[in-house]
């Protein structure tokens, strides 16, 4: 059975995501959590955002992809984004990819509150 990968609750006026993935997906559920994770975004237009990202040490190019959505999706709707809380191996895996360049990276949830000015 599929668990929600994804947890939103709400820091004064910013949506708070905390993401956790599976190790194995099959399409159906990284389509539905895809579709899932963008309705949320939607529903909140010109929504702050922090994702918190502290529960992944890896993400293949699936959940990447999923990433560069997200960070659509909430230009598209004139809101902020950032990610905060990468472990090491995450974030090595984000410069690899060149995608530290797309989004903006904060040490800790904290950090990225005050980046939004909450």
């Amino acid at each position: 059975m599929f668990d929600p990968s994804f947890e939103v609750s709400q820091i004064g006026s910013i949506n708070v995501v905390i993401l956790r993935l599976p190790e194995m997906m099959d399409s159906h559920e990284f389509d539905r959590l895809n579709d899932d994770v963008l309705a949320a975004i939607t529903n909140a237009p010109q929504g702050r955002w922090v994702f918190d990202l502290s529960n992944l040490n890896y993400m293949g190019s699936s959940s990447l992809g999923l990433m560069v959505n997200i960070r659509q999706r909430v230009k598209q709707v004139g809101g902020h984004l950032i990610l905060s809380n990468m472990t090491p191996p995450l974030l090595k895996i984000f410069r690899t990819c060149c995608l530290e360049r797309l989004f903006t990276i904060t040490r800790t949830r904290e950090d990225a509150m005050a980046r939004l000015g909450e």
